[in-house]
């Protein structure tokens, strides 16, 4: 792959010589997240294929335009997985963008999220520079935050080329439950199954009942089920259609927001449809309220709000940030990217 990176990295120089913006594109299964912005296409989709795999290390190198399904497949095939268990929405989600988007699945408040798992990367940054980051093993501190910074950035440092990523084995068993409950009683519930010592890798409430997942040793498992009760199902359909958010909550076009908050905050005062994930930590909502009032709801509870998907291509998708936070952000893209050609408002609307 030698040479394809060189041909990226051609590409990217001829850019920056030309001040031209560029849109880094692999699967396009996320495309639905930005606002597409003016300026010519780089692609990684034939930047694929893993570059080298330890599974006694539990450690996996490959490059960003590889097919998510391609990588968990092969893990699976040693029983092992990507602990924070990301959505694809879509077939050609791909490695590089799963990474650049951030986005982990329900199982994130029980291990953690994609940001915990980069061990390392390699990068164009908006120098045109090949510049490598952080290691393959945890315990490789230099670079490694630099590495995590690329996670959810959107593509707007840099041209991700190779991620390397810390895997799991998968547990050795599983089981899926739901008890009915109205919404307060299942926040309730979820807050007190969280501090409980369970084999815990699910805790969602759908409106109408709290489904808990239990992944771990068998034995751990059955005492959780036995202790836990309420109807036991035979497969993780919800948690895969939450995930890849197929489940009929989801349907339709009303605007559909993520919104973050410590996982204590009661029912969110918001009209519209909401489900809870991360025991209560993440809201799901379908509203037409104004972003305005959903900014101000999400800061007051000391979350942030999101704008997921809409019909409107010209919302503001991002809680606008503080001052002191937006220095910041500019500082980093300044760093990385001087001109800003990398994938300009697809973060935020100013880089």
């Amino acid at each position: 792959m030698a040479d394809l990176s060189e041909a990226i990295q051609q590409q990217v120089l001829l850019a920056v010589e030309n001040q031209q913006p560029l849109n880094i594109v692999s699967g396009n299964s996320k495309s639905f997240l930005y606002q597409k912005q003016a300026g010519d296409t780089l692609s990684l989709h034939e930047h694929r294929g893993i570059v080298s795999y330890q599974p006694t290390e539990l450690v996996v190198t490959a490059f960003a335009g590889t097919k998510l399904k391609d990588l968990q497949d092969m893990l699976a095939e040693h029983h092992q997985r990507l602990p924070f268990d990301p959505p694809h929405f879509g077939d050609n989600a791909t490695l590089g963008g799963t990474i650049a988007a951030g986005l982990s699945g329900s199982i994130r408040p029980f291990t953690g999220s994609a940001r915990d798992y980069v061990l390392g990367c390699k990068i164009i940054n908006g120098k045109g520079q090949i510049m490598q980051f952080g290691g393959q093993v945890m315990k490789n501190v230099a670079g490694y935050d630099v590495s995590r910074l690329m996670v959810g950035a959107m593509g707007s440092l840099g041209v991700f080329l190779e991620i390397s990523l810390k895997v799991l084995p998968i547990p050795a068993s599983e089981c899926y439950l739901s008890q009915p409950r109205n919404t307060h009683d299942a926040l309730r519930l979820m807050q007190t199954l969280a501090s409980q010592n369970l084999p815990l890798s699910g805790l969602a409430y759908d409106g109408e009942a709290v489904h808990i997942r239990l992944s771990g040793a068998e034995a751990a498992v059955r005492a959780a089920r036995q202790k836990l009760g309420g109807e036991q199902h035979a497969a993780d359909t919800f948690w895969r259609q939450v995930n890849e958010q197929q489940y009929p909550f989801f349907d339709g076009k009303m605007p559909l927001w993520r919104v973050s908050v410590p996982p204590a905050t009661a029912d969110l005062p918001i009209s519209g449809k909401q489900l809870f994930d991360w025991a209560g930590g993440l809201r799901w909502i379908k509203t037409d309220e104004t972003a305005e009032k959903i900014f101000k709801l999400a800061s007051r509870h000391h979350g942030h709000a999101q704008l997921f998907r809409t019909p409107d291509s010209k919302s503001l998708r991002r809680q606008p940030l503080s001052s002191g936070l937006k220095n910041l952000h500019l500082q980093l893209k300044h760093s990385f990217d001087p001109q800003g050609i990398f994938n300009r408002g697809q973060l935020y609307p100013d880089f």
